[in-house]
């Protein structure tokens, strides 16, 4: 249940603050956002807010932004159509209702001659009477199909209509507040952890550990190993990793006395590495605002170059699909970080925030930076890309993404239960 729980926080976390990244800077490009959803499938859960239903949906498996002019809209209202028109106290049609007409019995019946709904915004019929009149829309005016609502959205308020830079700029949104996310998550593990000193300190020493039994305590500086001189954290901890269960002897100095300390190293399993020792002890550490501040952006900075190269390492084979995680393998790794603490759990989470953002940046079809291809493309070329042909083209990578997550996912369960 807590590997379930860290799991739906850190996902939501993630899935939230990227999607957030799109709503915000699309609606400050004037962007008329239908639905901001977290998941997909069935809606669980939802409600209306600036004009835009916030939902949460079925399956977990990431999020979305609904921003009008991405797609074709579902009801067209042709010539011919009987709908009721309900206007508001400026006379202009603020509700044109499509189906159901007898439950709105104050409605204006209008037989469709034609009506604008992007650039005019106006729609002309004949009346009860058969007089051809001619009402002009609200900007903000819906259509009601089925007892939805569904407001309008004037050619100003699409996506389309926007400039390269404004609509570059939505979706670029959405990476990059996963990165931000990152920097945030890791400064505040800074602050409450505190930073690393890079000295031979021991700053805790664990319970059931060689050196609490060979009478280390926190504060104590050890100056030799074995002989050979330390002075740095690092320096200290390469010697020891080198030794398990082997015999270690520790000269130590606790107040200005100096003692010796003997003790065997316990031996750690590393995962596809040569095992290393440990004696128990715990880095030094120390708390800074600068230099919280300071991790966050190094740290996030460090994680983005070791996932690029790992990508790369993919891309030229010298890691094979086998090593990639999928969904399974990700709950499976989050619920071993998650008994590790919570403070584990802030990195891990940072890690998993930057990947999200790294992978989204990609520039493949059906992925922010697929779409921020083909805004580039529009940037060079002078002219969009056929709406229809980029659909197509989003759809097919869609399907292939779809894919590959099938194929990770069955590598985990391989890997995890077979």
């Amino acid at each position: 249940m807590g590997t379930l729980l860290a799991v739906i926080v850190i996902f939501g976390l993630l899935v939230f603050i990227h999607e957030w990244g799109h709503l915000i800077f699309a609606k400050r490009a004037g962007i008329l956002c239908r639905e901001f959803a977290i998941g997909f499938g069935p809606k669980i859960f939802s409600f209306d807010r600036n004009e835009t239903t916030y939902t949460i949906r079925a399956l977990p498996l990431g999020g979305f932004v609904r921003m009008a002019g991405e797609d074709p809209e579902l009801v067209q209202i042709k010539p011919g159509y009987e709908v009721g028109l309900i206007f508001n106290d400026d006379e202009k049609v603020e509700k044109l209702i499509i189906n159901n007409k007898s439950k709105y019995p104050d409605c204006h019946v209008l037989q469709v001659e034609r009506i604008d709904m992007e650039d005019e915004l106006f729609i002309k019929g004949f009346n009860v009477d058969e007089e051809l009149v001619t009402y002009e829309l609200d900007r903000q005016a819906v259509y009601v199909y089925d007892e939805k609502a569904t407001q309008i959205a004037p050619k100003d308020r699409q996506f389309s209509s926007k400039t390269v830079g404004q609509r570059a700029l939505a979706i670029f949104a959405g990476p990059a507040m996963n990165f931000a996310l990152a920097v945030v998550v890791l400064i505040l593990y800074a602050a409450v952890a505190g930073l690393p000193v890079n000295e031979s300190l021991v700053g805790d020493v664990a319970d059931d550990g060689p050196a609490v039994e060979a009478g280390l305590e926190p504060g104590d500086r050890i100056t030799e190993i074995n002989g050979e001189s330390v002075t740095t954290w690092e320096d200290m901890t390469s010697i020891i990793q080198q030794l398990p269960n082997e015999e270690v002897a520790l000269e130590v100095d606790r107040g200005g006395e100096t003692f010796e300390a003997e003790m065997t190293a316990d031996e750690r399993e590393i995962p596809e590495a040569d095992n290393i020792g440990v004696i128990g002890v715990m880095a030094p550490t120390e708390r800074s605002i600068t230099g919280a501040l300071a991790f966050g952006f190094t740290e996030t900075y460090q994680y983005t170059t070791l996932i690029l190269e790992a990508l790369g390492m993919l891309v030229t084979g010298q890691f094979s699909l086998d090593a990639l995680a999928g969904p399974v393998g990700i709950y499976d790794y989050t619920g071993e970080v998650a008994a590790m603490g919570l403070l584990m759990l802030f990195q891990w989470a940072a890690i998993l925030s930057v990947n999200l953002g790294i992978i989204n940046l990609l520039p493949l079809p059906a992925l922010d930076g697929g779409r921020l291809l083909f805004i580039g493309l529009e940037a060079v070329r002078g002219k969009p890309v056929d709406p229809q042909k980029e659909g197509m083209v989003h759809l097919v990578g869609f399907a292939l993404l779809m894919l590959l997550v099938i194929a990770v996912t069955w590598n985990d369960i391989n890997r995890l239960f077979m």
